[in-house]
């Protein structure tokens, strides 16, 4: 996952939520946070942002019910297709979003400029 200092602040974590209110999620162990997920859409398009569950959790279908209950969430939206962005070099999370039926497009050219300099926090 690639985190930037501006964007994936606190700030900006809490702009996208109120953007986005019911269709983002985490999953606890008691009061421990264990995954997350950061869904949203435009109106016309879903994305999946961030995805995240903790290394020692995995393999609990943990990651699999958070992205189940984002898509439900934007399904009540009115949003029938979801797209995200994943590191070429990630295969555990490549490996994880084929076996949940997410495809390649290799008709498609992924850009992005940034607007003001960030500092990139590759994870």
């Amino acid at each position: 996952m690639g985190l930037n200092t501006a964007d994936d602040s606190r700030e900006g974590i809490e702009k996208y939520l109120k953007r986005n209110p019911t269709t983002s999620f985490v999953a606890l162990d008691g009061e421990k946070i264990v995954g997350v997920i950061m869904a949203g859409h435009d109106g016309r398009r879903g994305f999946i942002h961030h995805t995240a569950v903790l290394s020692e959790y995995r393999g609990r279908h943990i990651g699999k019910a958070l992205v189940e209950h984002a898509m439900s969430a934007l399904d009540k939206e009115g949003i029938n297709k979801v797209a995200l962005v994943a590191f070429q070099r990630n295969e555990v999370g490549n490996g994880f979003w084929e076996k949940l039926g997410f495809s390649v497009r290799n008709d498609l050219v992924y850009r992005n400029k940034n607007i003001h300099d960030l500092h990139r926090i590759d994870t």
